[in-house]
């Protein structure tokens, strides 16, 4: 079991709220990703719930018992770092097998433990390296393996991939989503980059500024966004927004619409525009459009569709696919 329950959590250094109020259930087995800019309140959140933080008041409960007052090592839950914080002079086996040694466990109910993560892990190969013969991915995933032996309630992971290159975080995003299938323990992942949030997660925490601004599924989030600041942050590229005399005519103070959902062609269209910069990226391409009278619009189009800096373009956004906020930044 890992079902973990946040109620009226409030966190204060002194006069500075970094935590105003969450209230918060995650059920067992569930993989919830937490997400938000810098110095949103994500990881004081995260470190809240392992115990590495003392709250100011609110209630943690863990499979329905209060842990609020209780140290970390009773909580039963296992915490992974963006520091991989592995001992340079042990082995990968060593490393593994620490926290059970370090808990008094018999050899041979550590070396079956240590063996079964490697191989979940795919570290079989390399239990007698040392860290530093090890790639960075290899590394959290020894990381990862010291947490997995301890099998706790739930795994805390606290930006584990922002040290690696673009290649690896994309291919340990898939390790991690296929680890949390094999083990069907409740996972809960701290991330700043949108795009984990919407690949890995079961559930989506969007924080602001220590508030809860929305919580539902990757598409729930996509789809129906409650507020501008949720809008403009899941979706990559981000969302356009439209002012002024636009929004007014479609009864709204602000109008959102993605770039993919903006029809394109050279020869007519509701918007006509210039465009500016164009990315290539293959089997897309991002243009972003000069649009007199409404302003700069990023439009994502097919790889093909081949248009450069200074060429005339014509816009229609999809009107089924229209997000209209009020002067609140709420979603009509």
């Amino acid at each position: 079991m890992g079902s973990i329950s946040l109620q009226k959590v409030h966190k204060a250094f002194g006069n500075t709220v970094v935590i105003p109020e969450v209230n918060l259930e995650i059920t067992d087995n569930e993989f919830v990703v937490f997400v938000g800019p810098s110095g949103c309140g994500k990881s004081t959140l995260l470190r809240l719930i392992a115990g590495l933080e003392d709250m100011t008041s609110g209630t943690i409960s863990i499979d329905g018992k209060d842990v609020t007052r209780e140290p970390p090592a009773r909580r039963g839950l296992s915490m992974v770092f963006q520091s991989y914080a592995l001992y340079p002079h042990m082995t990968v086996y060593g490393n593994i097998a620490f926290p059970l040694k370090m808990a008094g466990m018999e050899k041979s109910a550590i070396d079956t433990k240590v063996r079964d993560a490697a191989r979940i892990l795919n570290l079989t190969d390399y239990l007698e390296r040392r860290p530093g013969q090890l790639s960075g991915g290899q590394r959290q995933r020894v990381a990862i393996g010291r947490a997995i032996v301890r099998e706790p309630k739930a795994f805390l992971f606290d930006e584990p991939l922002s040290n690696l290159d673009a290649a690896l975080r994309g291919s340990m995003r898939l390790e991690i989503s296929e680890l949390h299938h094999k083990l069907q323990t409740t996972m809960i992942y701290v991330t700043h980059d949108q795009i984990e949030a919407m690949t890995m997660a079961d559930k989506i925490v969007v924080l602001n500024a220590g508030n809860v601004e929305q919580v539902g599924s990757p598409l729930e989030l996509y789809r129906n966004p409650q507020n501008l600041f949720v809008a403009g942050f899941i979706g990559s590229p981000r969302m356009n927004f439209l002012q002024g005399e636009t929004a007014r005519k479609l009864g709204a103070a602000t109008i959102g619409i993605r770039p993919e959902h903006l029809e394109l062609s050279t020869s007519e269209g509701l918007w006509k525009g210039e465009v500016g910069v164009a990315e290539h990226l293959g089997s897309d391409t991002f243009l972003h459009i000069d649009v007199a009278g409404v302003g700069q619009i990023t439009a994502r189009a097919d790889g093909e569709f081949a248009l450069r800096h200074g060429e005339t373009v014509y816009l229609s956004p999809v009107e089924k696919q229209l997000h209209r906020f009020n002067d609140e930044g709420r979603a009509i």
